[in-house]
């Protein structure tokens, strides 16, 4: 039976292989059909949900964690490390809806991606994102998680600089795979520590639980640090989260994959599955919450000025990863999955939902240009107020239960300042979305460029399922408070549950308050942008709008002063020093050469005379120091 977890990996990666092969036949052979590539994209997601469903299934039933090592990775002496693949409740659990999520954004690229001529090409990097994160989340070890930790920030370089032939779109791959790599040094830091401490016998993860205990306290907070770093780059969390909006260069499809379900929900998987560390590390727990308050907060800021829609969307998602480090650093690692879970619908069919949008009105992406969308395409817009209300906490839509239990852990853990910005940032998120609703479904006297059409059912049939998951998803974490089983929580264990001393009457006060600052943002935005006159709107302008020159800032003290420093050493240590050392010490030998060239002149009588000089100067020794 573990056999299937390698499957789950495997397929994705078979089917990636195999489109890249097909594709490579296609442009230098003869051009197939785009079945041909649809078919094994399709396929694999699908199978290793099966496979991903029948391990969760066994798991329930014998509640015994599936374990696989196909075979050894690396060996050094006795010193073993094997390919390990590890299916317990927390790993099945990201699979199951990785897997799901993950087959209908592939679904809904083939029609998104149907007219690119690189279809083949996208889906051989698409499926081979999704393997890399299968590996992620199945991996037995930190080892094997890194391997899949680089395959999606590698995956997210190709996909976001996809149409490489706009300059643009090439600077922001680069960006988002140069920042990735700034946090992956951190991860690489806080690795190699507990690799020195805790490999005696192997480096799986129930290995260096047992052996954590066994570090110093200060050199765990190092490593727990360490290890968010990566965290940071990789779900976009500040500082590291200037990569995210960029990303958005990318064709559609990889932006719900990206933040619905794959690449930005690793690191708030990594911190969950390293609990074993991070519960004996309050400290550094508390200062991720911080970390995640501050940036659901100034993310929220930033959107509400934006008028890309997908970058709104951008700024959404780094602002909900907030909430679940809040969660994860406060220890309620089940609340914090649950908020993934239900955000991998609700964000899926955002952008999923935008890119109909975009795609209905020619591949326009400003808000202020859309407008009157509600009649153009009505499932699109019955879907995306669907999600719009889930992601605002709007009940009994998904993200109200998990993001009210979030607010809950934070007010009953006694950290009220991370509940107070936790709540600002709901409010905002309420009011940026609606804002965003309203302007695209809305808006009144739009000067569309081109005719807009409505898209096709191979686009909208996902978005209805992804629309009945954002309804529904939210009851799996019913709290006990209205009748409910955290489902979640069950499934993970105590150790994903974070005990709250909250009486019901608090509770039910929370509840309230969270629905009445959710309406205030909807209510404002409604005010100001229902039915907006889209003929007299005039570009935003300010700090907001330019992101708090963080770009800039970036810009002028990294890139600017490395690349000044580069040139200083270019031109001083490489030209001035380095070259000139070894030129002078080319010329040096050329002028030897020339010297040992006048000796070697070919005429016997001077060979001669060297040669009786030679004995000469030997019988002189010879006679004087040892005659």
């Amino acid at each position: 039976m573990s056999i299937i977890l390698a499957l789950i990996v495997l397929s994705p990666l078979v089917s990636s292989v195999l489109i890249g092969l097909l594709y490579m036949f296609s442009i230098t052979q003869k051009p197939l059909r785009k079945c041909w590539f649809t078919i094994p994209a399709l396929f694999a997601p699908l199978i290793s949900f099966v496979l991903g469903l029948s391990g969760f299934l066994y798991v329930a039933k014998y509640d015994v964690p599936l374990h696989f090592q196909p075979y050894l990775w690396l060996g050094v002496g006795e010193y073993k490390i094997y390919m390990g693949f590890l299916g317990d409740k927390l790993s099945l659990f990201m699979v199951l809806f990785i897997t799901f999520v993950g087959w209908l954004i592939h679904l809904y690229a083939t029609a998104y991606m149907s007219e690119d001529k690189g279809y083949g090409k996208f889906f051989f990097y698409f499926n081979l994102f999704l393997s890399s994160m299968l590996l992620l989340v199945l991996a037995d070890g930190p080892l094997i998680m890194f391997i899949g930790w680089e395959g999606v920030g590698l995956c997210s370089y190709l996909l976001i600089s996809f149409y490489f032939q706009d300059n643009a779109n090439v600077v922001a791959g680069n960006k988002a795979f140069i920042v990735n790599r700034v946090g992956d040094l951190g991860f690489l830091i806080g690795l190699a520590i507990l690799f020195f401490y805790c490999s005696d016998a192997g480096f799986s993860y129930e290995n260096i639980a047992g052996k954590i205990s066994t570090m110093p306290l200060w050199l765990m907070e190092i490593v727990g640090i360490a290890l968010f770093i990566g965290a940071m780059g990789k779900s976009a969390q500040i500082p590291l989260y200037v990569w995210l909006p960029d990303a958005m260069a990318g064709p559609t499809p990889v932006s719900a994959l990206i933040h619905a379900a794959t690449m930005v929900t690793a690191g708030v998987y990594m911190v969950a599955r390293f609990a074993f560390l991070y519960e004996l590390i309050p400290n550094i727990g508390l200062f991720i919450a911080y970390i995640g308050a501050f940036s659901a907060l100034f993310a929220a800021v930033i959107a509400t000025k934006q008028s890309d829609i997908k970058k709104i969307l951008a700024y959404s998602t780094m602002s909900q990863l907030g909430y679940m480090f809040i969660a994860v650093g406060l220890g309620a690692y089940s609340s914090a999955l649950f908020h993934v879970f239900t955000h991998a619908f609700f964000k899926a069919l955002l952008f999923m939902g935008a890119g109909a949008v975009i795609i209905a009105l020619h591949h326009e992406q400003n808000i202020f240009k859309m407008g009157k969308m509600r009649h153009v395409t009505p499932v699109v817009y019955m879907s995306m107020l669907i999600a719009t209300l889930a992601i605002s906490g709007i009940p009994p839509f998904a993200g109200f239960f998990s993001k009210d239990e979030i607010l809950l852990v934070a007010f009953g853990s006694g950290e009220y300042i991370i509940w107070t910005i936790a709540v600002c940032s709901a409010v905002l998120t309420a009011y940026y979305m609606f804002r965003l609703f309203f302007v695209v479904f809305e808006g009144k006297n739009a000067k569309h460029v081109h005719h807009p059409h409505d898209v096709s059912w191979v686009m909208k049939a996902p978005l209805v399922v992804l629309a009945l998951g954002s309804l529904l998803a939210g009851f799996v974490g019913l709290p006990s408070l209205l009748g409910g089983t955290h489902l979640i929580g069950a499934w993970l264990g105590e150790w994903g549950m974070r005990a709250l001393h909250v009486s019901h009457e608090t509770e039910w006060l929370l509840l309230a308050l969270n629905i009445a600052i959710s309406l205030l943002g909807i209510g404002i935005a409604y005010k100001k942008f229902y039915a907006y006159d889209l003929s007299t709107h005039k570009e935003a302008k300010g700090i907001v709008y330019n992101k708090f020159y963080v770009d800039e800032v970036y810009d002028l003290l990294f890139v600017r002063s490395i690349k000044k420093l580069s040139e200083f050493f270019a031109v001083n240590l490489d030209v001035n020093l380095v070259d000139k050392f070894i030129m002078s010490l080319s010329y040096g030998f050329i002028k030897l050469g020339h010297v040992v060239a006048l000796m070697q002149n070919a005429h016997v009588r001077f060979y001669a005379l060297i040669m009786m000089l030679g004995i000469s100067a030997a019988s002189c020794y010879l006679i004087l120091v040892l005659g």
